[in-house]
């Protein structure tokens, strides 16, 4: 037993608690990685193989989750950049470039996969993640986390923020603040090197591309400007050399042997000349036009940030991607000196993060402006999109915009929350509607309502709307529909700290009765569609064993009973499912229609501008 011991007269009150440790999480597509700041230095945190880079993949298999590396290697059904999807609705992933290696469970709100015999949401994956960077921090550190840092990528909308944060919740970890990527690798640069000015913030992971401008002054940090693609990243990179070594695949698992042999190729070519019959200047013919889309990203953030090429003093390089050697040699000839890559550019969002979690609990002094991504407003007239807060304006933040009514008596008013830069409703998101009601009646334009935006250091976002006169007022926090409720999230941290074994159990038996039901339904549909795939023989071996999983799943109590019977139908079926994979994956993205609001009602409440 260890006995703390102090200083005559140096005990800590006994009201005195230990602040705790925060940890910094660079939560990736590709990677993910975590920092704590330790008497001044960051370390990175390492798994039991001493990796300190973990892969952002999680492989469900016999009732087990395995993460990282481990996930790679089992033979579970395996997830990846997972993070893609995380506050996306089905219309949303029309947006998204690429072929989606999930299978989509149809679902309202945020996407839902199925994985394994089981649903899962992309918050709960990203759970999963997090539980594990969690357990190796404190096998780590020796004692037990519970707050924590997180970045999210400059372009990441207010679901996607919230999602994180639940993800983070489900996990056990408090989010003291979330940041941007761009920004947690500046901090790291500013504060170790002490260099102010203006510098470019270039970060290209392996699936999204971040660009900001920022100011470094004074020890403070200011976004003045961001931008990026959020499908854009070094994944594209292996998908062109992929492409290129092969015109097609024949099912999912021989996809992923081709990407994962190219992906081998592009890190051989950082370093190498050729690499298994391609050159590097094949690859770099290949992904020009690429890259050239993130230096025309960059230009546009620097015209943003009202700021001349001769004001930037640097570029700090972010993202493994980043190691590319054409990246670096457009860029310089881009802008004419070479860029900053002091820092392992896997490790230093991380860094960043780490070094922000230990200010916020009381060891540094330093403050970090952020900027909103996209600005908010409210639908008025004509279903235009009137501003209330602008793009790129530094968080936290507040502001207000008076409105007023539109006809004669009108008591109610309805006010549509959006996010983006078109000037109509239809190119921009919707995020909430509320209505103030109990408006006095006037005559139209005698109101006066005050609308106010209010964004807090995470980019989360609150309105409010107040009739001046009566002081009638109405708020709501924008939860976006694609994140969890309080709740669902309440339940879901209930089971999770469920211990006894027989609801375990019991929960994992109604699973396993779902999935055989759920199999049964889409062989029965696959087989209306397709059965001409298979001659007679294999027809009716399949439909018997079929209807015998069903009256199985009916009767059966034993959950390794059922499982067996599944792996065995899953082995009958194999060859007939591969032959319809793509079919059936190209069927579930395809998006949903969605209904048009009664443009009657909606004139008759949209506020006008006062």
């Amino acid at each position: 037993m260890l006995l703390q011991i102090h200083e005559p007269g140096q005990a800590p009150a006994p009201h005195q608690s230990d602040p705790g440790i925060a940890i910094g999480i660079d939560l990736g597509t590709t990677n993910s990685v975590v920092s704590i700041l330790k008497e001044g230095d960051v370390h990175v945190i390492s798994d039991e193989a001493g990796n300190r880079l973990i892969p952002s993949v999680v492989a469900y298999a016999n009732d087990k989750v395995h993460v990282g590396h481990q996930a790679l290697s089992s033979e579970g059904e395996k997830i990846s950049s997972v993070k893609r999807l995380m506050g996306r609705g089905e219309g949303d992933l029309k947006s998204i470039a690429g072929q989606l290696p999930y299978k989509l469970a149809s679902s309202e709100g945020m996407v839902k996969l199925e994985v394994n015999g089981s649903i899962k949401s992309p918050v709960e994956i990203s759970a999963d993640i997090l539980k594990e960077i969690k357990r190796l921090s404190e096998e780590a550190l020796g004692r037990r986390v519970t707050k924590s840092v997180i970045t999210v990528p400059a372009y990441f909308d207010d679901g996607a923020r919230a999602a994180t944060k639940d993800a983070a919740k489900l996990a056990g970890l408090e989010v003291l603040r979330l940041i941007n990527e761009p920004t947690a690798a500046a901090l790291a640069y500013g504060l170790d090197q002490g260099k102010e000015g203006t510098y470019i913030i270039y970060d290209l992971g392996g699936g999204t591309f971040d660009v900001s401008i920022l100011k470094m002054e004074k020890g403070v940090f200011k976004v003045l400007a961001t931008g990026g693609d959020a499908a854009l990243g070094g994944d594209d990179f292996d998908h062109l050399i992929a492409e290129k070594m092969t015109q097609s695949v024949t099912n999912e698992e021989e996809a992923r042997n081709v990407l994962r042999h190219a992906r081998k190729i592009k890190e051989a070519l950082t370093i190498e000349n050729a690499a298994d019959g391609f050159t590097r200047e094949q690859f770099n013919t290949l992904i020009q036009p690429l890259v050239k889309r993130t230096i025309d990203m960059t230009h546009n953030a620097i015209d943003d940030a009202g700021v001349e090429l001769s004001d930037i003093q640097g570029i700090v390089l972010v993202g493994g991607s980043t190691r590319v050697p054409l990246v670096k040699e457009m860029l310089k000839s881009t802008f004419g000196f070479d860029p900053l890559d002091d820092h392992d550019p896997d490790e230093v969002v991380s860094e960043g993060a780490a070094r922000q979690a230990a200010a916020l609990l009381g060891e540094g002094d330093h403050l970090l402006l952020d900027v909103l991504p996209l600005s908010l407003g409210v639908e008025t007239m004509g279903g235009l999109m009137d501003r209330i807060i602008d793009r790129n304006t530094s968080i936290p933040v507040s502001k207000a915009k008076e409105f007023t009514t539109y006809q004669d008596g009108q008591t109610a008013m309805m006010f549509h929350v959006l996010q983006g830069e078109r000037e109509t409703v239809e190119g921009n998101r919707s995020l909430a509607k509320f209505t103030l009601k109990d408006i006095p009646s006037m005559i139209a334009g005698a109101a006066r309502i005050k609308v106010t935006f209010s964004v807090d250091a995470d980019g989360l976002l609150t309105v409010s709307a107040e009739e001046q006169m009566t002081g009638q007022k109405q708020d709501i926090a924008v939860k976006p529909s694609y994140g969890l409720d309080a709740e669902e999230i309440t339940n879901m941290l209930r089971d999770s700290m469920a211990s006894a074994r027989e609801d375990i159990e019991s929960r994992l038996l109604i699973e396993k009765k779902v999935e055989a039901s759920r199999v049964a339904h889409a062989i029965d549909t696959a087989l209306r569609q397709d059965g001409e795939l298979l001659n007679e023989v294999e027809l009716k071996e399949l439909l018997d064993y079929k209807d015998f999983l069903v009256n199985l799943a009916e009767k059966s109590e034993s959950r390794n009973e059922i499982k067996d019977a599944l792996e065995k139908f899953e082995e009958l079926s194999k060859a007939f499912v591969e032959k319809r994979m793509n079919k059936a994956v190209s069927s579930a993205l395809s998006g949903k229609d969605v209904s048009e609001f009664e443009k009657k009602e909606e004139e008759e409440l949209a506020p006008c501008l006062k």
